[in-house]
């Protein structure tokens, strides 16, 4: 199944990330994770791509455990940056000989050796997405940052390179975490202005660990609300309290999106299946 035939028919679309074993850790865990996060009948489940590259093979075991014995659609993140373009063509020939479709293309960190100069690699996440459209058997989303990448200068130099990667072929956008429902608003609003009307899927991050949030907010760009500021410093301390409260954000942030006519729904599980099985919980009546 096309991940895109969900994502444009116009009705409620929920689906859950995951992030596969590391090389020296058993897949077991991560397996038991998505078992119990199938049973909550998402339309997806996407499975990152390892740190450097170095779990490429285990990304794949996974979205095909949970596409082949749990039969739920999966995605395949795919990154550029830490693999040659030989490299990406055997990972793409691995995914197709195992029925995998659906890939999440995106650059990647950057690892500390990185050369911008050398013509082995794919600089950015476009050229991989046009290398990947060049067999039609995949479908093809991408990454975008409804309150600007990092490294853009602005957010107009910004959504110039999203719209690239739209006409590379990307054929949905899964957005970075965000806290402030109103940014993924005027992004929206500024996307469509230039062209860009494939699918897009607000990526919901439910906190867990304060620290593990700021750092994350650092590297994606991310602003953190004064409401959710309050929160975090109130519970901080307390990590029961603060999964409870972070719960009810996430909870208030997809009422509202759906509300306003958001129906993709991408919800970051960080591996904790109780964490989706409680938000999911509070929208029953609504999805």
């Amino acid at each position: 199944m096309l991940i895109t035939d969900y994502l444009k028919d116009g009705k409620v679309c929920t689906s859950f990330e995951v992030f596969p074993p590391k090389n020296d850790m058993p897949f077991e865990p991560v397996k038991a994770a998505v078992k119990e996060l199938s049973a909550l009948s998402p339309k997806y489940i996407s499975v990152t791509y390892g740190a450097g590259g170095g779990t490429s093979q285990n990304t794949a075991e996974i979205v095909s455990y949970i596409q082949d014995e749990l039969n739920v659609p999966s995605v395949a993140h795919l990154t550029c940056a830490s693999s040659t373009k030989a490299e990406i063509d055997e990972i793409l020939a691995s995914l197709k000989s195992k029925g995998i479709r659906n890939i999440l293309a995106l650059r990647g960190d950057l690892p500390a050796d990185y050369n911008p100069d050398d013509s082995n690699y794919y600089k950015y996440a476009s050229e991989l997405i046009e290398r990947i459209k060049q067999d039609s058997f995949f479908s093809v989303g991408a990454a975008c940052y409804p309150e600007c990448h990092v490294e853009a200068k602005n957010s107009v130099e910004d959504l110039q390179h999203l719209k690239h990667k739209v006409d590379c072929g990307a054929e949905y956008l899964v957005t970075q975490m965000f806290f402030d429902n109103s940014a993924l608003y005027s992004f929206l609003y500024r996307a469509l202005k230039i062209g860009i009307d494939i699918p897009v899927t607000a990526g919901i991050m439910p906190v867990m660990n304060s620290k593990q949030i700021k750092r994350s907010c650092a590297l994606s760009g991310a602003t953190l609300p004064s409401k959710f500021r309050v929160m975090l410093d109130r519970f901080s301390d307390d990590p029961v309290s603060l999964q409870q409260a972070g719960i009810a954000y996430a909870t208030e942030q997809i009422i509202d999106l759906i509300s306003n006519g958001i129906t993709n729904i991408h919800i970051y599980t960080m591996n904790k299946p109780e964490v989706a099985q409680k938000i999911m919980a509070n929208l029953s009546a609504i999805l």
